[in-house]
């Protein structure tokens, strides 16, 4: 069986229908590239020393991407995940009789899913990438960075550091803690695994999901949720569980940032007054992110694991928050993400 999306014309799609811009010249572009690089480094020495995290591997060096690169990233791990499943499901697709059905269908589905990394491509500062390889990489995405300190109104280099503390904190977490990224990616198996086995419903729920990205992007307003779509019951406790892993570490890195940067950023508190004004007024990714994965109305991911995180901090300390990342057990459920005080007991009493 063909996979069920044509993956390099969604690579070719996401391309195509990618923002431009911002206007910069080939020597504006060379140093925008220069300092982040530069200032990866000096985040991760400050994200070591307040959080006490230090990789236990070897740390890959940043990747500064344009928008096109991002994508063809995002692509090629979206292919990983949903590769194998489709190798489960080949045999028992073989005699059906829909090769011609499943190519068509396969390339109506890249047109939507390079239709939404365009979309998203345009609007991401930075991500760690961990489907494309041991340990993970750090994607910068230059074109965007920029594109949002001008809106901003920022002074440059204080906006990309603040990035970098951000991004740095994510490499950090997954490689100063060794099992991190394999608890995070059986997770991610499982979630796949717990998915409707039969053909021709997997490939309905599918692609019925990406359709519905595509209906969120282009309807801001709307309540679509992806997860809606294709959660099986069996897939709702992983999900649960993997909402609550990207609360800790989301809020884990908007605490490092708060903690740094005053020290580090002259102009900090009027980026981060800019910066949440625009999250909260007109941020598309993160609306868009939230409303597929249907966690909107149980957590915001940034507020709620910042709150969790300080919250922690403040009762047991940064020694004591940091047995989270001692044992896939000490991770914090839905539960306790409300509740600091309960995963304290539990854990750091």
């Amino acid at each position: 069986m063909a996979d069920f999306v044509d993956w390099d014309l969604a690579a070719s799609t996401a391309a195509t229908l990618g923002p431009t811009g911002p206007k910069v010249t080939r020597a504006e572009a060379a140093e925008v590239v220069r300092q982040l690089r530069e200032l990866t480094g000096e985040a991760a020495g400050h994200v070591a020393e307040f959080t006490g995290l230090v990789p236990q591997v070897d740390v890959p060096p940043v990747r500064v991407v344009d928008r096109r690169d991002w994508a063809a990233v995002n692509v090629s791990g979206m292919r990983q995940v949903i590769g194998p499943l489709a190798a489960r499901l080949s045999k028992r697709s073989q005699t059906a009789g829909t090769g011609a059905m499943e190519m068509v269908g396969a390339k109506l589905t890249a047109v939507q899913a390079g239709t939404v990394l365009a979309y998203l491509s345009g609007r991401v500062l930075g991500q760690y990438e961990v489907f494309s390889g041991e340990p993970g990489q750090l994607l910068l995405v230059a074109p965007n960075i920029v594109a949002v300190e001008r809106k901003l109104g920022a002074e440059p280099r204080d906006f990309r550091l603040w990035v970098c503390l951000h991004e740095v904190t994510h490499r950090t977490q997954f490689t100063a803690v060794p099992w991190l990224r394999g608890h995070f990616l059986s997770e991610v198996k499982a979630f796949v695994d717990a998915a409707d086995t039969d053909p021709a419903a997997l490939l309905g729920r599918l692609r019925r999901a990406v359709s519905a990205a595509a209906d969120a992007v282009r309807d801001k307003g709307g309540q679509t949720s992806v997860l809606d779509v294709v959660q099986t019951p069996g897939q709702r406790a992983v999900m649960d569980r993997l909402t609550a892993l990207m609360t800790l570490v989301e809020g884990h890195a908007e605490v490092v940032m708060d903690g740094v940067g005053p020290r580090v950023i002259p102009s900090v508190d009027a980026i981060r007054a800019r910066f949440d004004r625009r999250r909260a007024t007109a941020n598309p990714v993160e609306s868009v992110i939230r409303r597929l994965l249907g966690v909107d109305a149980k957590l915001r991911q940034y507020a709620e694991g910042r709150k969790f995180v300080q919250s922690v901090i403040d009762r047991a300390g940064m020694a004591g928050f940091n047995k989270v990342w001692a044992a896939p057990e000490n991770l914090p459920t839905l539960a306790d993400l409300a509740d600091p005080d309960a995963w304290v007991a539990r854990v750091a009493p």
